[in-house]
Order: structure tokens, then C-alpha cells, then sequence
């Protein structure tokens, strides 16, 4: 079954560093209810710029998830759908 996934690229500067901390985690419990899986990386060059990787096992289950989040995704709508290679 394919997966839908959104990135979102996202620029922490140092006093903030901690409070993003904090909402990562408010995101990660809101998406594992929602029966997504949220992840983030950090650019190894650039600290503070961060990937945000929200994961769907459908798009549908991912937009839901996205409406109710308790923090805005920049562009919720934009869905990457696996593809499937034989």
C-alpha cells in the first residue's frame, strides 16, 4: 500500500531552538493519534534548519491529520504519494 507523505523545510534560529523542541514533541503525539508518524532531521551543515516528515498510510488519513493538527503546516495540501516500483 502506497504512503503519503508532506515535507516541510523549516528555520530554527539558537533562542528558539528549545521551544521548537518542545512543539516537535506536541507534533509527534498529535500525528501517532492520528495514525501518522511525524519525524524530523537536521541539516548536519546548517544547524537550525530542520526537515519535517509528516507520514500517511493514505492522503486522506494524512489531510485529516494535518486539519486537526494543533500547529500549522505551511502547505498542507502539497501530499507526496509513494510510488510503487515492480
Amino acid at each position: 500500500m502506497p504512503k503519503a507523505l508532506t515535507v516541510q523545510r523549516t528555520l530554527v534560529i539558537p533562542p528558539d531552538r528549545e521551544r521548537f523542541h518542545e512543539r516537535m514533541l506536541r507534533k509527534r503525539e498529535h500525528y501517532a493519534q492520528a495514525k501518522c508518524r511525524y519525524w524530523v532531521v537536521e541539516e548536519a551543515s546548517l544547524p537550525g534548519a530542520f526537515l519535517e516528515f509528516f507520514e500517511a498510510p493514505d492522503a486522506e488519513t494524512l489531510t485529516r491529520a494535518h486539519e486537526a493538527s494543533p500547529e500549522r503546516v505551511l502547505d498542507p495540501r502539497r501530499i507526496y504519494s509513494e510510488v510503487e516500483l515492480p
